[in-house]
């Protein structure tokens, strides 16, 4: 193509999903829940009116945004939804990065992150994990224009104490701090606490994971009324339907059945704390996961013989073969019987 063309065209290096096999295989290769959503999701997709999908949806998303307010016992204002976590971050990007100075993220996370800094022509300086792949957050307390980093962290799983994730946020009051929760219910203690306390906080969380809605395309940021304010001046400027109608309800619904949200966070981590022990059995090292996945290598086997061989089993898991992680897989915690094929193969493969 004519280079003079070329030239005013803004090519970015794209954000590769993990693959979506359309055959029946075990799938532990996105982070998805294995269970599928509450009961009462599942009615109301019987009862949707279908009529409801030739009207626009309702733009500030009113209900869905009240459902999460009430669950979380903040005030509608301090609610922004979006289309999944991804569609809020990228949002978060473009309303509050916009300083000259590089905003900061640690160099083994999200591998989103610097997508949007390039696509926005944000400027961005990466902080190396140290060896444990533990945040260092000295590395933090520098000069910058804004900082991100999830908790707990992907694709390692390792999840820091609310201490340490105010700690950064305590050295950073002059610059907007987001904190990317999209696992923290398989974890501990969410930096929504925070919120009141710091006026430069916002987290942001996911019906993805924890809610078995990643299908739905359903994320939020909390934060104070002002700065969600900005985040919705940028949304109506950009495109004010964002969320569909299926969504909206569908979503209040999720939110609603708290039981049966904590019985589906008490089978994953169940699983995966017994997918860690039989692992460890097995010779793999892992940091200790607090999320619905699990980073883990072995010291004998290359980790792009491992997938390789999963794959042609027919389980997927996520391989990267990137700077520093290239002997790692990220598996995916399933269902129990799900991840017991998994050790199966896994211990007759390591023993031929």
């Amino acid at each position: 193509m004519n280079e003079k063309i070329l030239k005013n065209i803004r090519q970015v290096e794209p954000y590769v999903p993990g693959e979506q096999p359309q055959t029946k295989v075990i799938k532990l290769n996105t982070n998805e829940n294995p269970y599928p959503p509450a009961p009462g999701v599942q009615k109301a997709m019987v009862q949707f009116d279908t009529d409801r999908l030739r009207l626009y949806p309702d733009p500030t998303a009113d209900t869905l945004v009240s459902a999460i307010a009430k669950h979380y016992e903040v005030n509608k204002e301090q609610v922004f939804v979006g289309v999944g976590s991804d569609d809020v971050l990228a949002m978060c990007f473009l309303t509050f990065f916009n300083s000259e100075k590089p905003i900061f993220f640690p160099d083994i996370t999200y591998s989103f992150y610097d997508v949007w800094a390039e696509l926005y022509r944000i400027p961005y300086e990466c902080q190396p994990v140290d060896e444990n792949f533990k945040i260092r957050k000295e590395d933090y307390y520098k000069e910058n224009g804004g900082v991100i980093f999830p908790n707990p962290n992907a694709p390692t799983a390792i999840y820091e104490e609310l201490d340490f994730v105010e700690d950064v946020i305590a050295h950073n009051q002059d610059v907007i701090v987001i904190v990317d929760e999209a696992y923290i219910d398989f974890a501990g203690k969410s930096a929504l606490e925070l919120i009141d306390k710091y006026e430069n906080l916002i987290v942001v969380q996911t019906f993805s994971k924890s809610r078995s809605m990643a299908g739905m395309r359903i994320g939020y940021a909390i934060s104070n009324p002002t700065l969600i304010k900005y985040l919705n001046d940028a949304k109506y400027s950009f495109n004010s339907y964002t969320m569909n109608q299926p969504s909206l309800v569908y979503g209040v619904e999720a939110v609603k059945d708290q039981a049966y949200f904590e019985e589906t966070i008490r089978k994953i981590k169940e699983t995966r704390e017994w997918t860690k022990k039989e692992l460890s059995k097995l010779g793999f090292t892992f940091p200790d996961s607090q999320a619905n996945f699990i980073f883990a290598m072995h010291p004998d086997v290359e980790a792009l013989e491992l997938f390789e061989a999963l794959k042609k089993e027919g389980i997927y898991v996520r391989f990267w073969g990137s700077k520093r992680i290239e002997q790692y897989m990220r598996i995916t915690v399933g269902t129990q019987e799900e991840m017991e094929t998994l050790i199966t193969f896994l211990k007759k493969y390591l023993n031929k």
